[in-house]
């Protein structure tokens, strides 16, 4: 792959990771309203951040004529069912959800970063500017609740694999 296809699959991939997110979210909100009041603030918080995130990526996809990536749709199912379960599950398992995801995308915005470094300065750009937000979303997972122990270490590993295998498909499609 050139080095310009690979930047622009980093692109379609952060894109439809942020509509991922938007639905986790999401559904985590309308469950948390009834049954996680505590969790509504920083939840919505946290979603207005990935829309933040979403249009920063639509935007510099549609002034490079890139298309979506292929797997959005399924990252907005996956996003919207994932967040409904674990909204169910309770607070902490919102929690260990959002700790095991960002946890998963910080280490891949790394590798992306080292990559961009030297190939893009606006897809850096664009990469550098969720970067503060992810780290803080991990940060108040982990500060309230969702660190991996007991039984919730099976719940993060579950979520971190999910995750992974949704990055690697989204690079294949």
């Amino acid at each position: 792959m050139t080095q310009v296809g690979s930047v622009n699959q980093i692109l379609r991939v952060d894109h439809a990771g942020e509509r991922g997110a938007i639905s986790i979210y999401r559904a985590q909100l309308l469950v948390s309203k009834a049954l996680n009041r505590r969790c509504v603030p920083a939840l919505q918080e946290m979603l207005e951040h990935e829309y933040r995130h979403h249009q920063a990526f639509e935007s510099l996809l549609k002034a490079r004529g890139v298309g979506h990536c292929y797997a959005i749709t399924l990252w907005a199912l996956g996003g919207f069912v994932l967040g409904t379960i674990t909204a169910l599950l309770g607070e902490r398992a919102i929690w260990v959800c959002t700790s095991a995801i960002e946890n998963t995308v910080n280490e891949h915005l790394e590798h992306q970063v080292a990559f961009l470094a030297s190939a893009d300065p606006e897809a850096l750009a664009a990469v550098e500017s969720i970067r503060f937000d992810e780290q803080a979303h991990e940060e108040h997972a982990v500060n309230n609740g969702g660190a991996s122990g007991g039984l919730y270490r099976i719940l993060h590993g579950i979520v971190r694999g999910v995750t992974s295998f949704a990055i690697w498909l989204s690079t294949k499609l």
